[in-house]
């Protein structure tokens, strides 16, 4: 259980760096990933190893999710008064995230798998997972993605809102949610409870948009 050990250790320490710099980068999804990428690149590990020993934890990513929608509960009264904002903002967004993920590999050339996969990087992981059937992509590198996007947004969203000076906490967190999922939403809450919750509302939009065209383009 050493792999399952070592992503919890590096996970805690993303969280300590995180309180104490309050910096994008030291997310700790990312430095979780950068630590357990090194070592299974520096011991040859296989990832179908490494899959079997964190199988425990990766239970647990589905209830995670779910326990996003905590914030939505407690500030339902005025999330339902902005409700055509924070809809028409999270579809838009996630449907130019699809958008993107469909057009550019087909000018990059990039291969079926890769362009498959893509699909349903907007989503969150085991979204992305479930629909890697219908798709036909492979599981793990649709869930690689989706997860690789989340980052990507997680770390650059934040601060590229702030240079547009978008800063009403609805506004800041549907955006996030609706691009960058559940690692987004977790950067989210670290501007307050109010762009969590936005955040939760975007990430359940992306999912729902992106089921809905995978399942069109399936059809």
């Amino acid at each position: 259980m050493i792999w399952l050990a070592l992503t919890l250790v590096g996970f805690v320490l993303g969280i300590l760096l995180q309180a104490r710099l309050k910096h994008p980068l030291t997310n700790p999804t990312l430095i979780a990933t950068l630590i357990v990428a090194a070592a299974l690149l520096l011991s040859r590990t296989p990832y179908t190893r490494y899959q079997a020993d964190v199988s425990p934890l990766s239970a647990f990513l589905t209830p995670a999710i779910v326990a996003l929608s905590v914030p939505l509960y407690r500030l339902r009264v005025l999330l339902a008064r902005q409700w055509p904002a924070l809809v028409i903002g999270g579809l838009s967004g996630t449907l130019l995230g699809v958008g993107t993920d469909l057009l550019v590999p087909r000018l990059l050339n990039l291969d079926d798998a890769s362009r498959r996969s893509l699909m349903t990087a907007p989503a969150t992981s085991p979204v992305a997972l479930q629909l890697a059937d219908i798709t036909h992509a492979p599981p793990t590198l649709a869930a690689t993605l989706a997860v690789l996007s989340g980052l990507i947004g997680a770390l650059l969203l934040p601060p590229f809102l702030t240079l547009l000076r978008v800063r009403h906490p609805l506004a800041r967190g549907v955006a996030i949610g609706s691009v960058s999922h559940g690692v987004g939403t977790a950067q989210a809450r670290q501007e307050g409870e109010l762009t969590g919750a936005a955040s939760s509302i975007g990430m359940g939009l992306a999912a729902l948009t992106v089921t809905l065209v995978v399942a069109l383009l399936a059809g």
